[in-house]
């Protein structure tokens, strides 16, 4: 027998997040060297924005700008020139590989190597085909030698996350029940199932890359924007304004 409708539980209204009326973010998921995928979503970005009322817009990259992909390099020169720009650049997983790995650290290069980091590597002018035959002290040695130490040093710079109103911003996730203070930047990083599978709601709303999906895959509690752009070439952004989301891909 139903319950009389003034003893039924009311679902407790909920504001849809929001980054604020008076602004406006583009974040865009993992690149993993496809410059050329970066200057088309750019283009389409700029022209988005300029058709829509004037205010304050922001660029979020979210990590895993490097490996796989033809040119690293230059999608890194591409990213420190939005960083002097006031855009945001988040430190993924292959950042950290590549920081360790660059800085001389062979115990990391046979995993650099596994995550398509011999692709970064052709991008500063090492040929696959002579990194193969290199064993993981003289790769190190390479990339200490060979690789600009301000690139290196830009991608050790990155920030975990940022905050912008009820979002964040973060590579792989974070750490479900875990207050924001508290998060481990390896899980940022390095997270998957544990936060993809999470139902609950979380302090903010997460959008996150590391994880690849066909397209957008938008949850209660997370949105993840990672759509494989070095195979699939589709790279994608995530388009904000006050509690409105709209998307950005390259075809």
């Amino acid at each position: 027998m139903a319950l009389p409708s003034f003893l039924r539980r009311k679902p407790v209204p909920t504001e849809p997040p929001s980054v604020g009326e008076d602004r406006r973010v583009y974040a865009i998921g993992d690149i993993h060297g496809r410059a050329d995928l970066l200057e088309s979503l750019l283009e389409r970005i700029k022209a988005d924005n300029a058709a829509r009322d004037p205010v304050a817009s922001q660029i979020v990259l979210l990590g895993d700008l490097v490996d796989r992909g033809p040119d690293s390099a230059r999608v890194i020169e591409m990213a420190m020139a939005l960083a002097a720009h006031g855009g945001h650049c988040l430190k993924g997983n292959h950042e950290e590989l590549f920081v360790r790995a660059a800085r001389g650290d062979a115990r990391v290069v046979p995993h650099f190597r596994r995550m398509g980091g011999m692709a970064t590597l052709a991008s500063y002018g090492l040929e696959e085909g002579v990194s193969a035959d290199m064993d993981n002290a003289a790769l190190a040695g390479w990339m200490l030698a060979h690789i600009p130490r301000a690139h290196v040093d830009f991608a050790d710079s990155l920030a975990d996350f940022v905050e912008i109103g009820d979002y964040l911003f973060v590579h792989a996730g974070i750490r479900p029940g875990r207050p924001l203070t508290a998060q481990h930047p390896e899980d940022l990083r390095w997270i998957r199932a544990e936060f993809l599978t999470d139902r609950r709601p979380h302090s903010h709303m997460v959008v996150h890359g590391h994880s690849i999906t066909p397209d957008v895959d938008e949850r209660p509690n997370r949105i993840g924007i990672d759509t494989g752009a070095y195979v699939s070439g589709r790279l994608t952004a995530l388009a904000l304004q006050g509690s409105a989301r709209w998307r950005l891909q390259t075809p």
